[in-house]
């Protein structure tokens, strides 16, 4: 890794020298030509020498939107410089969204591993959306928990033997609509009667195991019991075109 210079954006004391020591001790080939506590003090140093890399913490006098913004501005102004967030922020999972929708390199977590070697010749080499071992940990469980939600999803439409204007009933029963609405949708070709049916159909299908008939089960009912199924999914009910 080739020399390089670093600001510090850091408000704890203790923190900021635990810091320094990582570059002092793990990183030599890092200059630290500067370190700032506040937005000010950040823009300051920016504009007495220019940096290859900016250590930006996120809660900067106790916001978190601060840090957020620090890292927009930055890439708007110098989309070269490196950025990358080492934060304590360590369960604030819309504040990773948000820093990485800003133009962030990479997010470090300040627990587990913390900030080492490998993170920042990464980053110092080009690559984009470095992460350290604990939110890898992190993003891999939800990348786990999405897929194994699609398989389950997959599995049910097979299992019931639930079509395509099934699954439109159902996540637009979720979302509100009346048979009514449904029934003008342009790509739902029922009127309302089929629809009853179909609703009626999906009742049996759902909650009958031993082929009974099965009544008195409402809309409401029925949309619960899809969810649970996985058939519709909470996170994706959008309504078609209508």
């Amino acid at each position: 890794m080739e020399k390089f210079k670093v600001i510090i954006v850091e408000d704890v004391p203790l923190e900021l020298k635990g810091t320094e020591g990582i570059f002092r001790n793990d990183i030599p080939e890092a200059e630290i030509i500067g370190t700032a506590e506040s937005e000010a003090t950040y823009w300051r140093q920016l504009k007495n020498q220019m940096p290859d890399l900016v250590l930006l913490d996120l809660g900067l006098g106790g916001s978190t939107t601060v840090g957020v913004e620090l890292c927009r501005q930055t890439k708007d102004m110098y989309p070269n410089l490196k950025v990358l967030i080492f934060t304590g922020e360590i369960l604030n999972e819309k504040l990773w969204v948000d820093v990485l929708d800003a133009g962030a390199d990479g997010i470090c977590l300040k627990s587990g591993e913390l900030l080492t070697r490998g993170d920042v010749a990464s980053v110092m080499s080009g690559k984009r959306l470095v992460f350290n071992q604990p939110i890898l940990e992190k993003i891999v469980n939800r990348f786990k928990h999405s897929v194994n939600n699609q398989l389950m999803h997959q599995e049910a439409l097979v299992n019931y033997e639930i079509d395509e204007y099934d699954e439109r009933l159902l996540r637009h029963l979720a979302l509100g609509y009346t048979k009514e609405q449904i029934a003008n949708l342009r790509c739902m070709p029922f009127g309302v009667k089929s629809l009853e049916k179909r609703q009626n159909d999906l009742v049996q299908k759902l909650f009958s195991d031993d082929g009974r008939t099965i009544i008195g089960i409402n809309a409401t009912r029925l949309v619960v019991r899809a969810l649970e199924l996985r058939i519709i999914d909470i996170d994706n009910l959008r309504p078609d075109e209508e």
